[in-house]
């Protein structure tokens, strides 16, 4: 027996389906949540009733035959099965003195390569937007996570220094005031130690950033799963709430649609507060048709039936040849990072997304034709 568990290896997933165990049992275990989907209530919070719900703007409505059909992206669900099985393959272990994300809270050292101490940043950075935009080399040792980002200077998270970082009471408060730094960048305030979260007052100007700068995208799914191992998975629920109801009922955020339920929704781990977030998006997503996060097609006698309650409408296309599947997922994952712009000042080089001011699905025909292929060096390293 012992040898056969010391040969057991992580199988990779193939599909979709594979990745995404929200609506149905699977190893991430769905069963601790049944006994409630009342994680996040559709009823409206003291901070919601902050926003105006009269502000909501009409969404599109083409009809089925003219939206082209979309797929949802492998790359998007692998990378993030992985994240929430806490990366099955990654095993690396440090020395507690190569611990440089704990070090790095603890205001012992500074990031490299810019020589800037925490301290510094959440002292003296706070309200500094031109700064939080165009540094691109801060985020990844703000919000650390176990793979490795555009700046190669920072190091990944191991499980150990996890457990340090999470034990260790001065890191733990700078890292909740980073949170609050960038959410005020955002245009967002954080309310209690619950994550809960609303609108700033600074909210228009910011969100209008937002809307149009659209590398930050790849920075709020870094914080998402950097809040996750650490220590704050219940802090992901709101903000993400938040952002599903300025995108889908205020129209503040319209540019962010794909990117929350294509990435940030699949970073909670639970998966009754991923089906309440998407229920929640369905009935907001326009055209309702177009929704492609619900539950799969019921199947009756082993082939395709009729469609389920709650599902996209749109019946599970034949399998599609690997080479077909990464220009797929290439226009799936060029959505998220949208006029990205992103330095590596590590290996001097400039890599570029996909540059449209189109938004919804109008825009995935000239994604299409703009992007026939992949770039490694895109798929390899996330921000």
């Amino acid at each position: 027996m012992g040898n056969l568990l010391g040969g057991w290896r992580f199988k990779e997933p193939n599909t979709v389906e594979e990745c995404d165990s929200t609506w149905g049992s699977d190893s991430e275990g769905d069963e601790l949540a049944a006994e409630d989907d009342s994680g996040i209530s559709d009823s409206v919070s003291p901070a919601e009733s902050e926003r105006a719900v009269g502000d909501a703007s009409p969404q599109l409505t083409d009809s089925p035959e003219s939206t082209p059909k979309m797929k949802r992206s492998f790359y998007a669900a692998r990378d993030l099965y992985k994240y929430r099985h806490s990366y099955p393959n990654f095993k690396r272990s440090r020395q507690p003195n190569e611990y440089r994300n704990l070090r790095f809270y603890l205001n012992k050292i500074p990031l490299i390569p810019d020589g800037i101490y925490i301290e510094e940043i959440l002292t003296k950075w706070r309200g500094d937007y031109d700064k939080l935009e165009h540094n691109h080399t801060y985020i990844q040792w703000l919000f650390p996570l176990r793979e490795q980002g555009l700046n190669f200077y920072a190091h990944e998270l191991t499980q150990d220094e996890i457990k340090e970082f999470q034990s260790t009471r001065e890191a733990k408060r700078r890292f909740l005031a980073a949170y609050s730094l960038m959410l005020d960048f955002y245009g967002i305030r954080l309310l209690d130690k619950s994550g809960n979260v609303a609108r700033a007052s600074n909210w228009q100007d910011r969100f209008q950033h937002l809307n149009e700068s659209q590398h930050n995208y790849l920075r709020i799914t870094r914080i998402l799963k950097s809040l996750g191992e650490l220590g704050y998975e219940a802090f992901k629920a709101p903000l993400v709430r938040l952002f599903l109801e300025e995108s889908l009922c205020h129209n503040t955020l319209p540019n962010m649609q794909h990117s929350i339920l294509e990435y940030y929704v699949y970073t909670i781990r639970l998966p009754a507060t991923r089906r309440h977030l998407l229920r929640f998006a369905r009935q907001h997503y326009r055209p309702p048709h177009a929704f492609l996060w619900g539950p799969p097609p019921k199947r009756r006698g082993g082939s395709a039936g009729s469609v389920g309650a709650g599902s996209s409408g749109i019946r599970a296309p034949a399998p599609t040849p690997e080479q077909h599947r990464r220009v797929e997922d290439g226009i799936a994952f060029a959505c998220h990072q949208d006029a990205v712009m992103c330095q590596d000042l590590a290996v001097g080089r400039i890599y570029a997304g996909i540059g449209t001011n189109m938004t919804g699905l109008d825009a995935v025909s000239i994604l299409a034709g703009a992007r026939e292929e992949r770039n490694e060096y895109d798929e390899t390293f996330p921000l």
